[in-house]
């Protein structure tokens, strides 16, 4: 789910406009190092904090259908996790790093959400809205500060991006339907011969001719009402 996010954001900062000026975006961590070998403008998306939205924890199971609207299988929901990103702008300017900062700012704060369009991988199946949170306050995970005093970087202004997405949880499969006869066999302990074996079998009420291969032949049965769509219920 995180690379999902990471190109969610890589594709909405891109239709701003900055890769057409000769901008990259890139996810690196903005060390020392890092700052002296970049030779061109640069809008750095630095991932430094990831956290559980156990506000929106939930529990049960949804029933997952295939095509033609049969249970296959059960999913429990989806978990939240709150992924906290520094956006900086790098350019041979403070002036150039702040015009780019504007832009950023302008591209990011146009929405409350994520465009659909962008979604890839599981966000795109679970189609849930990953919620965006721009440059807003938090008590949640490590300050800026610390950040920069941790990568050994040279401080500049930011952004604070928070992305709010779902995790996918794992599906268990149904097994098929029952659609073939039963038999039951029942046996007399008392009898002398034991192994003499009364075999019954289930009638169906609606047959009167059980055919030449008995009531226990294979025969096409309607789905129970637990394995079928309920009317009106979405995917």
């Amino acid at each position: 789910m995180i690379h999902e996010v990471d190109e969610g954001v890589r594709r909405l900062l891109s239709e701003s406009g900055l890769q057409e000026s000769g901008v990259e975006v890139v996810f690196e961590a903005p060390t020392r190092d890092w700052s002296a070998r970049r030779n061109a403008p640069t809008i750095c998306v630095y991932l430094y904090d990831i956290h559980e939205d156990s506000s929106r924890r939930q529990t049960g199971t949804t029933e997952v259908y295939d095509e033609d609207g049969l249970v296959m299988g059960w999913r429990t929901p989806p978990r939240w996790y709150a992924l906290t990103y520094m956006v900086t702008a790098w350019t041979a300017r403070p002036q150039d790093e702040h015009r780019l900062l504007s832009q950023v700012l302008r591209c990011l704060a146009r929405s409350d959400v994520l465009p659909p369009r962008l979604y890839t991988g599981t966000l795109a199946e679970l189609g849930l809205s990953v919620t965006l949170d721009v440059a807003g306050q938090s008590n949640l995970g490590a300050s800026v500060a610390d950040v920069w005093s941790a990568l050994d970087g040279e401080m500049k202004a930011s952004v604070d991006l928070r992305v709010t997405a779902p995790l996918a949880s794992d599906d268990w499969p149904a097994g098929p339907p029952v659609t073939e006869g039963l038999t039951v066999r029942s046996v007399d302990t008392s009898a002398a011969e034991a192994d003499a074996a009364d075999e019954r079998r289930l009638r169906y009420e609606e047959l009167d001719d059980p055919g030449p291969e008995g009531f226990t032949a294979a025969r096409p049965r309607d789905l129970t009402p637990g394995r079928r769509r309920r009317r009106g219920a979405g995917p």
